[in-house]
């Protein structure tokens, strides 16, 4: 037998550096090159307490536990309140951003613009020199969106007088919120605060929050996950395309708005600012999906990814088990299509709340039901079928309530497990858009990037520090 084997032509199995298979290909002899990457980000220590956790019973039924309240998850848009009125902790002094926790001395320059426009915007100073001494003085409390329920996208920047999205799910008692998209161009999310900018803020928040909360008044609370679910059949994937599901809420909010007696001229003037921004709805998702995975906080020994979100300066997740603690590491730097004139020296390092799309399932999870976001943030539709075949290697389950018609209506990957990661490789993607690092130019470009392994194999180490804290055998 072995004679035989010697005689034939070489059969060869790669496992790793892939230049080696390249090299046996071009040969002409026939080789299989399997995908293997050292568990845990290559540490050995990290390795072994990973193998510990691997098909664990206690983790496995906590994240059985944590993916069912995900699952169960029902929210639905019920009103429009102020920060400082609906988010728990929301101080009178307070100015929220995304991702972990930063301070002004280290927060990046779109952060930074946004931030003085906040405070301009409040009337705590009347010029950005006096807004920025503030801002320096310690005179202003920071804090991560998530720790008070809420997300923003890029910057996140949320001050106490603005308007915000309140999304409840009803299945868990559990409450998330978001502001109101302002639209492309000169923004505050990207940092720009310029008087244009503070005028369109105020308008939001004295004439549209109105009209909307008057119409959602009227039509009583509007459920998101089938709005999401139709989005999805016409070619969004709720992270960077929102064309269908913003047409849809449109849909939903005129009748209401024109029976609820608000002023015509400021429904008009809402409408059209709402149809005029196909990004409107993505502050709603993103509500929605903080509000379905903040359903799934809390569960002992649970490995499940709860967010993912970036500061500007760096990349965090948290998972069901530890509640509130983050895992960072750097953010990167997008490597995406840039706009004319930009490119990668110019980017600010990924930054946003966003990618809580991606936590629940969406964004690039669903990238192969948008087939047209690749031309916005780079690749080919085929590329997009396999960033979604690819992310059900590191999920616990699939979601059937959001379903991808060009997979024959398979359900969409759902519920990140940090130990898959780790042990995999294969990092969760995430399609973003791109800011300036200087406050204001606003957005230069798009494209995908993933979380950095880094943050993944922390969060594994805790839990298997939490389990041998409780004295048990993680195996």
């Amino acid at each position: 037998m072995i004679g035989d084997i010697l005689k034939g032509a070489p059969a060869v199995l790669n496992l790793g550096v892939g230049a080696f298979a390249e090299a046996i290909g071009e040969g002409g002899d026939a080789v299989l090159d399997i995908d293997w990457r050292p568990p845990a980000g290559g540490s050995r220590e990290a390795g072994m307490e990973l193998a510990s956790l691997v098909n664990c019973p206690r983790v496995e039924a906590a994240n059985r536990d944590a993916f069912e309240r995900f699952l169960a998850a029902d929210p639905a848009v019920t009103g429009i309140g102020s920060a400082i009125d609906v988010l728990p902790g929301m101080g009178a002094r307070t100015i929220l951003h995304a991702g972990a926790p930063v301070g002004w001395e280290d927060m990046c320059g779109p952060m930074r613009g946004a931030v003085l426009g906040a405070i301009l915007f409040e009337g705590w100073a009347d010029d950005l020199g006096a807004a920025r001494s503030l801002a320096e003085s310690g005179g202003i409390e920071f804090d991560s969106c998530h720790h008070h329920g809420a997300v923003g996208p890029m910057s996140g920047v949320t001050s106490p007088s603005m308007p915000l999205w309140i999304v409840e799910n009803a299945a868990a008692g559990n409450a998330a919120c978001s502001g109101l998209n302002e639209g492309l161009g000169k923004v505050l999310r990207f940092g720009a605060n310029g008087p244009e900018v503070i005028e369109r803020l105020r308008w939001m928040r004295d004439g549209l929050a109105g009209v909307l909360r008057r119409a959602l008044g009227e039509s009583g609370p509007i459920a998101l996950k089938p709005l999401i679910a139709q989005a999805l059949h016409m070619g969004d994937e709720a992270h960077n395309r929102n064309a269908a599901a913003t047409s849809l809420l449109i849909k939903r909010l005129i009748p209401p708005a024109l029976r609820s007696g608000a002023d015509p001229d400021h429904v008009a003037r809402s409408f059209a600012f709402m149809a005029g921004n196909d990004h409107f709805f993505i502050n709603l998702s993103m509500a929605a999906c903080k509000a379905m995975l903040d359903a799934a906080r809390g569960v002992p020994f649970s490995s499940m990814v709860t967010a993912m979100a970036r500061n500007g300066v760096e990349f965090g997740i948290q998972t069901s088990a530890t509640g509130d603690r983050w895992f960072t590491a750097p953010a990167p730097i997008v490597d995406g299509l840039y706009f004319s004139g930009f490119g990668k020296a110019d980017a600010a390092r990924d930054i946003g709340d966003s990618a809580i799309a991606e936590t629940a399932g969406l964004g690039g999870f669903a990238m192969a039901a948008a087939p047209a976001i690749v031309r916005f943030v780079g690749g080919s539709a085929g590329e997009a079928v396999a960033a979604t075949r690819e992310m059900r290697r590191i999920t616990i389950g699939e979601n059937p309530a959001f379903t991808l018609p060009i997979l024959d209506f398979a359900a969409a990957p759902a519920g990140i497990d940090a130990r898959k990661v780790a042990d995999s490789g294969v990092l969760p993607i995430v399609n973003t858009g791109i800011a300036h690092r200087d406050a204001g130019v606003g957005q230069i470009g798009a494209g995908i990037t993933a979380a950095p392994m880094a943050c993944f194999v922390q969060a594994v180490r805790a839990l298997h520090r939490e389990l041998a804290g409780e004295g048990s055998d993680p195996a």
